[in-house]
C-alpha cells in the first residue's frame, strides 16, 4: 500500500460553493494542489483568487457530461495532472413534495447529477489511480440514504446509490491499495436548500428554524479526517448530523413548517 504523495492533487467536484468550496479550502491549507470542478466558472475564479494559482486549478464543466469531464482532465497542467484524491461532492435536491406530486424533470436532474455525475468522474479518475498504485475516493452521500423523510423520495434513493456504489467500489478495489469512503451529512446550511426551493429564501430558511445545522466546514473537517487516516485504515462510512437533529429532518410530516411543505 502506498501513501498519497503530498504533491498529488485532489479533484473536488461541486467546488463552486458549499461543501465543495470548504473541502477545497481545507485541502489547500494543507498545501495540497486542488482541482475545483463545477459549472459556475466565475465562482471558481473567485476561489482561485482566494486560494492561489499554485494550489487551485478551476475546471468549468458539468459532471453530467462524461466526455467533457474526460477531456478536461486530459488537459490538466502538469502540476495538477497526478490525481490522488477524488471527492465526488457535486449533487443536488430538487423539489420537496410527495412522490405523487413531484415533477419528473426534478427526478431526472437529480439522477443525472447525483448518480451519473459520480460515475462519470469516478470512471475518468480511477484508471489514473490504479496506474499510480495509490488513491482515495470520497463520495458525499447523505443521511437521506438511511432515514426517510417527507418529500425526500428520489433524492434519498440517489444517495442510497452513492452509499452502495462506495461499498462495491471498495470490494472491487480489494488488493489495489486504493481507499473508498462515503461521508453522509445530515442537515447543513449551504446553498443546497436554495437549489431545492428554486431560490426561495423564506422556504430555505424555514428548514433550519430552531436548529443549529452543520456548516460546510464541519463536513470538510470530516472529509479531511478520513483522508488523514493511516494508509492501512479505510473509513468505509461516516455519518454526521446536528446534535438537535433526530434523524430524517428531525420532525414528523405534521410538524414540517408550512413554508417547507408547500
Amino acid at each position: 500500500m502506498k501513501s498519497i504523495p503530498q504533491a498529488s492533487a485532489a479533484l473536488v467536484t461541486g467546488a463552486s460553493s458549499g461543501f465543495g468550496a470548504a473541502i477545497a479550502r481545507s485541502l489547500a491549507k494543507e498545501s495540497r494542489p486542488v482541482i475545483g470542478l463545477a459549472r459556475r466558472s466565475a465562482r471558481l475564479e473567485q476561489l482561485r483568487e482566494e486560494i492561489g494559482v499554485d494550489l487551485f486549478h478551476p475546471v468549468a464543466v458539468d459532471v453530467r457530461d462524461a466526455d467533457a469531464v474526460a477531456a478536461a482532465l486530459d488537459g490538466l497542467p502538469e502540476r495538477f495532472a497526478d490525481i490522488g484524491i477524488l471527492v465526488n461532492n457535486a449533487g443536488l435536491s430538487k423539489g420537496f413534495g410527495p412522490v405523487q406530486h413531484a415533477a419528473s424533470a426534478d427526478w431526472q436532474e437529480m439522477v443525472e447529477t447525483n448518480i451519473n455525475g459520480v460515475l462519470n468522474c469516478t470512471r475518468a479518475v480511477l484508471p489514473r489511480m490504479l496506474a499510480a498504485g495509490y488513491g482515495h475516493i470520497v463520495n458525499l452521500g447523505s443521511i437521506a440514504a438511511s432515514y426517510p423523510y417527507l418529500g425526500g423520495n428520489v433524492y434519498g434513493a440517489t444517495k442510497a446509490f452513492v452509499r452502495q456504489l462506495s461499498l462495491n467500489l471498495r470490494t472491487d478495489l480489494d488488493g489495489t491499495g486504493l481507499r473508498v469512503t462515503c461521508v453522509e451529512p445530515g442537515m447543513a446550511e449551504t446553498e443546497f436548500a436554495l437549489v431545492r426551493y428554486d431560490g426561495d429564501q423564506d422556504r430555505a430558511r424555514a428548514l433550519y428554524e430552531n436548529l443549529t445545522p452543520l456548516s460546510a466546514e464541519d463536513v470538510a473537517n470530516a472529509v479531511v479526517w478520513c483522508l488523514a487516516q493511516p494508509v492501512h485504515v479505510n473509513v468505509n462510512l461516516i455519518e454526521l448530523m446536528p446534535t438537535q437533529q433526530l434523524f430524517g429532518l428531525g420532525f414528523s410530516g405534521a410538524a414540517v413548517p408550512e413554508k417547507v411543505r408547500k
